[in-house]
């Protein structure tokens, strides 16, 4: 099947600059003015970075004891759905349509088992995302996450051990990947070969500046997200791949404003050899 080219809203999309100290069109902004323009299908393939916010909402929520909640109105959903949903889950409807299948099979599984103080439910609903989001027919989009689960697990294994903390029951999802390093005890778990960005990613455990590791970390996602889209530059890919720089940079702006501001402007600095459009597409 043919994909959606979306050539004059990819030519739109603002400039982020380096002077800029607030974004003058955030995640937010991207669905409410560039929606409209997308096919259904193409909407549906972004609802998968906007479920992120469902998710967090989804959790303030159940936790809530009848206080009141702070809502985040980036997410798919409204406040009054969630509770709906909730609502319908605690009542013993298990079968809710109108929500991704892995947020219905967490509230039923959370509602039957809320005692269970040893389960993560966090860990629990971020599987059933990243399972939910890697099954995605767009094949990026599904390799985007793929790669974000596999670097969290790393990084989370690696600091663990480096500070003798169990982290086996932390882990999330179940592919090869994350089964090596469940029960692999090489220093790269045996995946250098398998992972180009092993090596990476063992350098980064290194550093000892917490803020700094996060900045390279996000710079490693830039790149992955630059060579994976290079030839995608007007369909549905260039534009979730704005949607992620844009939130990534929305986070560093929102640090302390000093810290935040050298370290955004130091992740600028050495994000500024964006990709370049091929001359054949110029002519």
């Amino acid at each position: 099947m043919m994909k959606s080219n979306y050539y004059c809203t990819v030519a739109g999309l603002p400039d982020i600059t380096l002077d800029d100290t607030k974004l003058s069109f955030t995640i937010g902004d991207f669905k409410e003015e560039l929606y409209p323009e997308l096919t259904d299908k193409d909407r549906k393939l972004l609802n998968l970075f906007y479920l992120q916010f469902d998710n967090r909402n989804l959790l303030a929520l159940i936790y809530s004891d009848n206080k009141e909640v702070s809502f985040d109105a980036s997410g798919n959903y409204s406040s009054d759905q969630l509770e709906e949903l909730v609502e319908l889950i605690q009542n013993g409807e298990e079968s809710v349509k109108g929500f991704p299948i892995y947020i219905v099979d967490f509230l039923v599984d959370f509602y039957a088992k809320k005692e269970e103080e040893v389960t993560n439910w966090e860990d629990r609903l971020a599987a059933g995302y990243f399972n939910y989001a890697m099954k995605s027919d767009n094949e990026f989009i599904s390799s985007w996450y793929t790669f974000c689960l596999h670097l969290n697990n790393i990084q989370l294994a690696l600091a663990s051990r480096r500070h003798g903390i169990s982290y086996i029951e932390n882990l999330v999802g179940t592919t090869d990947v994350c089964e090596a390093i469940r029960k692999s005890n090489a220093r790269d778990f045996g995946l250098t070969a398998e992972l180009s960005y092993m090596s990476d990613l063992l350098k980064l455990d290194e550093m000892q500046d917490l803020v700094e590791r996060e900045r390279k970390t996000d710079l490693l996602k830039w790149e992955w997200m630059e060579e994976n889209s290079f030839y995608d530059y007007f369909s549905i890919e260039r534009l979730f791949v704005f949607l992620l720089k844009l939130e990534m940079i929305e986070r560093w702006i929102s640090l302390d404003k000093i810290t935040g501001n050298q370290k955004f402007r130091a992740i600028i600095d050495s994000l500024k050899n964006d990709v370049q459009i091929p001359e054949e597409f110029k002519k």
